[in-house]
């Protein structure tokens, strides 16, 4: 199995925890996003995914990109240390969750999109910068909001006592919203549920310091 993925984009962070959750050995096979113009334009790279985007999953004669549906393939193809509960409800409730961080918030912030802002739009760093912050502070602030809906949240994870695919891709968006400055302190729970988290070696071994392609 093999990963193709840069250290710092948070949907590669993403794979990289359910990957280490379950238990899966994996080749980590790096594209670095700003080099060379962007690996991820390569021809090489782009006969494997042709949106240009990372990651990529290949396992056998499957070659998959989109973080979401790799996180769903990996649940249905190798069922051990489930990321996904058993009761259907929750399991939507889970999935909304997941697809408010990979659909809400992660693509207004993404790589490409502060790269037109600047280049084609001629924003200043300054306005890139506070048009992440926004983006982050809305989209986490909704989060905050639903773990809360019908009462408190007393839960060590997003919805339950066992990391599911939520846990998975907020941990990434914490990371992100850390990373430019972003104000979170009106996002306890998230707070508390990712620290949670990052107590757990399959989180700690997938974090972008922990990469071979890491760059300070």
């Amino acid at each position: 199995m093999k990963l193709y993925g840069y250290f710092r984009s948070s949907a590669a962070y993403r794979v990289r925890i359910a990957l280490n959750y379950k238990g899966l050995e994996y080749d980590l096979v790096p594209v670095h996003l700003v080099k060379e113009g962007g690996q991820q334009f390569s021809p090489s790279y782009k006969a494997l995914n042709p949106s240009g985007l990372i990651p990529t999953l290949q396992d056998g004669d499957l070659v998959l990109g989109q973080s979401v549906a790799i996180l769903e393939y990996l649940e249905d193809a190798y069922p051990q240390n489930p990321l996904l509960p058993s009761d259907k409800a929750d399991r939507a409730r889970v999935r909304a969750f997941m697809q408010a961080v990979a659909c809400d918030i992660h693509p207004l912030n993404n790589l490409r999109v502060l790269k037109y802002l600047v280049s084609d739009m001629h924003v200043t760093e300054e306005q890139k910068l506070q048009w992440y912050q926004h983006w982050i502070t809305v989209g986490l602030a909704a989060l905050e909001a639903q773990l809360h809906v019908g009462g408190d949240h007393s839960y060590t994870y997003c919805f339950g006592e066992q990391p599911s695919l939520a846990d998975v891709c907020l941990v990434p968006q914490i990371a992100n919203a850390r990373r430019f400055n972003c104000d979170i302190s009106a996002m306890p729970t998230l707070v508390r549920i990712d620290a949670a988290c990052n107590q757990l070696p399959a989180f700690q071994q997938a974090a972008p310091l922990q990469q071979p392609d890491f760059e300070a």
